[in-house]
């Protein structure tokens, strides 16, 4: 922590070493032996690491321990990646072992209240990152984290109204991601209903019951619909990348759109790109410039995302580009191929309804 960082009255900064028991790593006990797993001894694994840890995808017998470098922690104590992965920060809820690169912090119960120090650690990843050595797989060990560590400590009193305002935080995020991810799984079976059933002339989704059903290649659908391969709605183009040694085909007023652009959307239109060509960059690739209103979809690692730009754009060989046809909406064609994308050949229904 810097020198000139100044803190509130009553706070004071500490070494983190001086507010905690013990620290410690874990290990892990020979695999070839299947009975030092399978016991009731929950063994943290970087992907067991949040806020609150109570299962774990794997457990230790008593053999399993004794036969590895990894400890008991108790109830309580905060749980700190310092390995490959660094600075990933739980609280045992528990008594629990660890697998190496994972350290288990006992906290001085009359220094220290262990929720506020899980919420400064939280703030600690960049800084624990600086400390890290190694070349292949770069690490922290426990002992410079004692050492190197600080941390702002107000009187305990005042640790605990921090990280009870904190946790009330927390607890609204989680109540709104469990809302959202709900009505996810509520539209993505909507999504299902009203892209394989369609609505009938009364806002309904149509069922065999009350409607004429046939057999296609994509199972049953409507009578009247039909199923058609993705080249026929429109023109599908690819992508390319102009010469990155050549700074003049770059730089330019051109959006360029690559998988890990459409990877980081969180809805279905995209406006920009990070990188963008120039017109010298577009004519000296084989590129093509896309119509505003087109689908692009990720073709290559990762496979699968797609939006639809507001924009004209150009993109690299990772990606496919739908040119549709005047007569079909982005929109509809849009959901459909997030139901289908799936399918090797990207075939799905064709379907227009004249009331929507």
């Amino acid at each position: 922590m810097a020198e000139d960082v100044k803190v509130p009255e009553g706070w004071r900064k500490v070494r983190l070493g001086e507010i905690i028991e013990k620290i410690g790593d874990g290990g892990t006990p020979p695999r070839e032996d299947p009975t030092n797993f399978g016991g009731g001894i929950p063994w943290v694994v970087i992907d067991d690491i949040k806020k609150r840890i109570l299962t774990t995808k794997e457990t230790l017998s008593k053999k399993g321990l004794k036969r590895s470098s990894a400890k008991l922690w108790r109830k309580g104590s905060i749980i700190l990646s310092f390995g490959a992965t660094i600075g990933e920060v739980g609280i045992a809820q528990v008594e629990l072992a660890t697998k190496q690169g994972i350290a288990g912090i006992e906290v001085k119960a009359n220094k220290v209240c262990n929720e506020f120090l899980y919420f400064v650690l939280l703030t600690k990843k960049q800084e624990l990152i600086r400390y890290a050595n190694g070349t292949t797989i770069k690490e922290i060990r426990p002992e410079t984290i004692k050492e190197k560590i600080e941390v702002s400590l107000p009187p305990l009193t005042e640790q605990r109204k921090i990280a009870e305002v904190l946790e009330t935080v927390d607890n609204a995020i989680e109540k709104t991601e469990k809302i959202i991810e709900k009505y996810k799984r509520i539209k993505q079976g909507l999504m299902q209903e009203l892209l394989t059933k369609g609505i009938d002339e009364n806002g309904q989704i149509r069922s065999e019951e009350t409607h004429r059903f046939k057999d296609s290649p994509l199972g049953r659908i409507p009578e009247e619909w039909e199923v058609v391969e993705l080249g026929e709605v429109g023109k599908i183009a690819s992508g390319s990348t102009p010469d990155t040694s050549k700074p003049e085909f770059w730089d330019g007023n051109i959006i360029w759109i690559t998988p890990d652009d459409l990877s980081k959307l969180n809805t279905r239109y995209i406006h920009t790109s990070k990188r963008r060509i120039t017109e010298k960059g577009l004519k000296n690739c084989s590129a093509k410039l896309i119509p505003p209103n087109s689908i692009v979809i990720s073709s290559r690692a990762p496979i699968g995302y797609l939006a639809i730009s507001k924009v004209r754009f150009a993109t690299n060989q990772g990606c496919k580009s739908i040119i549709l046809n005047s007569s079909n909406d982005p929109d509809f064609f849009y959901y459909c191929l997030h139901i289908y994308k799936k399918n090797d050949h990207f075939r799905f229904r064709n379907y227009f309804q004249r009331n929507i």
